[in-house]
């Protein structure tokens, strides 16, 4: 069976057994209008099929325009506002690029990770500097403290093993 749309007069061919005698609603792929299709008879049929049709005088062959579908433009200010919560100003901003460049400050990763070790170096160097102040005021620090020391002595040889094998 070949159906027509309404709207936009695209024929699509669909199985006679796919629209029950009830009929079917039905969607056009094309412009999406929707309408109820009843099963065609087909005594209808065979009269339109021997009816000759009757060409138009002019040679010109006349075309209904497609209406687009009307609604709001996917990518107006308006529309992504409303839909998906973003909002972009028509005006464009004055201030400079290069304005923005020099007062703007990047803390990265690298930065952070020399920082860091700049500062653990800095605060073992003074445990290391002061630690007969330390244990003389709490005698029991003593062991953590060496214990410390020792294992960062213990890394220290395990670092430079692997790089003096390989």
């Amino acid at each position: 069976m070949i159906l027509s749309c309404n709207s936009c007069d695209k024929k699509f061919v669909v199985p006679d057994s796919a629209i029950g005698a009830t009929g079917r609603l039905v969607q056009c792929s094309s412009c999406g209008n929707k309408w109820k299709q009843l099963p065609i008879n087909k005594e209808k049929i065979s009269k339109i099929k021997s009816t000759p049709k009757k060409m138009p005088k002019s040679t010109k062959t006349t075309r209904k325009k497609v209406k687009k579908k009307i609604g709001p433009d996917l990518y107006s200010p308006e529309y992504l506002a409303k839909k998906h919560g973003i909002k972009i100003d028509s005006t464009p901003t004055s201030q400079n690029k290069t304005t923005k460049d020099k007062t703007k400050i990047n803390f990265g990763f690298y930065s952070f990770l020399i920082i860091f070790t700049v500062l653990a170096i800095s605060v073992l160097r003074l445990l290391y500097f002061t630690q007969e102040i330390i244990i003389e005021k709490i005698p029991i620090s003593e062991i953590y403290i060496d214990y410390l020391f020792e294992s960062i002595r213990n890394i220290k040889d395990i670092i430079q093993n692997f790089f003096s094998n390989y």
